[in-house]
């Protein structure tokens, strides 16, 4: 590791997690007050309601305050354990880029440039880490996709039905090297996973050539090594893709009783798309109905809307 972080923001964000903070705190205030983010763009990625991370995010500066924990540059010898925390707040503001909380447009390309550039200069500081190769492959491999994430009026482009020759091939080139040699450090990590996830997709000329049996299985180790909701959620995804839709929405239905995901409208997206499939149109139109109450930014809002009224032509007898 190098004996100094070379960029002030990526230095201010290894002083603010500080080990006496638990992770989640350390995270979050790093995005509160150094990256930029609201604090409901900040609940959205922790699947908590913005009230209860405001509150979560108070806690945490009066622990600062009661513990006098110094914020102050850690020593090199001290970096590495601060190491994950920084590739997390790193992997999030890249997400609220990728896919934007409110307003009205699909990609926020400040924020995922700035994740990008933080993930470039964490890979030079701790060359030895695969799990930072494996995040920076897994930026550069979704942010490929950007140019083609949306169409001329600003709305969703799925990824099955974007136009593949938009997509930026220097990047996928350069993070397909990156996943591979995040992969070849055994055993691999969640990061370096999702990366291996996001080139099988690049990987694929024509949305029919993906490999879902490859990503089910990625996804499938994923959850045994870091289970989270949204990962469950995507490998009940994978798994309709892979194996059958109703294998797929059996699942989904288990984990949003199991994690109470009421609240999350990416859940209830995805169970309306699997019965839109299977052609179950009110069942569908309930789940999109849901979906559009609980989304914020309006490229999703019109996207959902859409969904709704095809499948409301469709169920009318």
């Amino acid at each position: 590791m190098s004996n100094e972080v070379p960029d002030e923001r990526l230095r201010l964000i290894f002083t603010c997690c500080h080990p006496a903070l638990a992770t989640e705190a350390q995270v979050a205030l790093s995005l509160r007050t150094l990256c930029g983010l609201t604090t409901e763009e900040i609940a959205r990625a922790f699947l908590v309601a913005p009230a209860t991370m405001a509150q979560r995010l108070v806690r945490a500066k009066r622990k600062i305050r009661a513990a006098r924990i110094p914020y102050e540059i850690p020593p090199p010898e001290s970096l590495a354990e601060r190491t994950e925390a920084v590739m997390a707040v790193i992997y999030l503001v890249f997400n609220e880029g990728y896919a934007a909380t409110f307003g009205d447009c699909v990609v926020r390309a400040d924020l995922c440039a700035e994740a990008i550039r933080l993930g470039r200069i964490l890979c030079e500081l701790v060359p030895e880490n695969a799990e930072a190769r494996g995040l920076l492959a897994l930026m550069l491999l979704q942010d490929s996709r950007k140019t083609a994430r949306a169409d001329t009026e600003g709305d969703i482009v799925l990824l099955e039905d974007q136009d593949r020759t938009k997509w930026n091939r220097s990047q996928i080139r350069e993070g397909l090297a990156l996943v591979h040699s995040s992969l070849s450090h055994s055993p691999a990590g969640p990061y370096a996973i999702q990366a291996a996830i996001a080139s099988v997709h690049a990987r694929a000329a024509r949305a029919d050539d993906t490999d879902w049996r490859a990503i089910e299985a990625l996804y499938a180790y994923l959850v045994r090594i870091r289970p989270s909701p949204v990962i469950e959620l995507n490998h009940a995804v994978a798994v309709a893709m892979a194996s059958g839709l109703a294998d797929g929405l059996r699942m989904i239905e288990a984990i949003g009783v199991r994690h109470d995901l009421d609240g999350y409208h990416l859940m209830w997206a995805a169970r309306g798309e699997l019965l839109r499939r299977m052609e179950r149109w009110e069942e569908a139109a309930q789940s999109y109905r849901r979906a559009l109450e609980l989304a914020h930014s309006q490229p999703e809002r019109r996207f959902l809307q859409r969904r709704l009224n095809e499948i409301e032509l469709k169920s009318k007898p």
